[in-house]
């Protein structure tokens, strides 16, 4: 094979050792993406993230839609815990489609009276449905439930205790708009939209 290379001219010789270098670099490099890059692989071994988590961080993106889907995901793989019916109400919430989310979290309060981060949520409801003094009422419980250690829920309870206060003097010109803010572990608080 030498002796046939070396019959061609050299400027042959240089086309065919450019072409065998361009065809090992195209083998090295068949698969990725335009750019160069290629997204991570699969590891068959590895666990799936947990859906609650990750509807949680959708939930605090304002994906409330996708939150909704990979909540009702996380029922299909673990049941209707108080975890997935009060995270399913609060994704409803978001959606604002609140008679949905009444009935879940209200579901969610009945299975687990103890978890004040279902209450909390129930309030967050209760306050967008202007249900104040209810809404006060569930605060407190969620607030004296976690032993007055969350500071949202405090200060959904002296929301709540505002609006009521001044319920009767709220016109809808003065109302202020509000929307849910996620503080971690699925719970949730209002703020005021500047």
């Amino acid at each position: 094979m030498n002796a046939e290379i070396r019959c061609f001219p050299s400027g042959f010789r240089r086309m065919l050792r450019a072409t065998m270098v361009f065809a090992m670099v195209a083998s090295c490099t068949e698969g990725l993406s335009p750019n160069g890059l290629d997204a991570p692989g699969i590891d068959a071994k590895g666990q799936a993230e947990d859906s609650i988590k990750v509807g949680n961080r959708l939930m605090a993106a304002g994906e409330y839609e996708l939150a909704l889907e990979t909540f009702s995901r996380a029922a299909l793989e673990q049941g209707m815990t108080p975890q997935v019916l009060t995270s399913l109400g609060t994704a409803n919430v978001g959606l604002r489609r609140l008679g949905q989310a009444e009935k879940l979290l209200r579901r969610a309060v009945e299975d687990d009276t103890d978890w004040p981060v279902a209450w909390n949520n129930l309030g967050v409801l209760l306050m967008e449905k202007q249900e104040y003094p209810e809404a006060a009422q569930v605060f407190q419980r969620a607030y004296a439930l976690d032993n007055g250690e969350s500071d949202a829920i405090r200060d959904n309870l002296r929301l709540a205790l505002a609006k009521m206060e001044n319920s009767v003097n709220n016109t809808p010109q003065e109302q202020q708009e509000y929307t849910l803010e996620q503080l971690g572990d699925g719970q949730f608080t209002l703020r005021k939209i500047q």
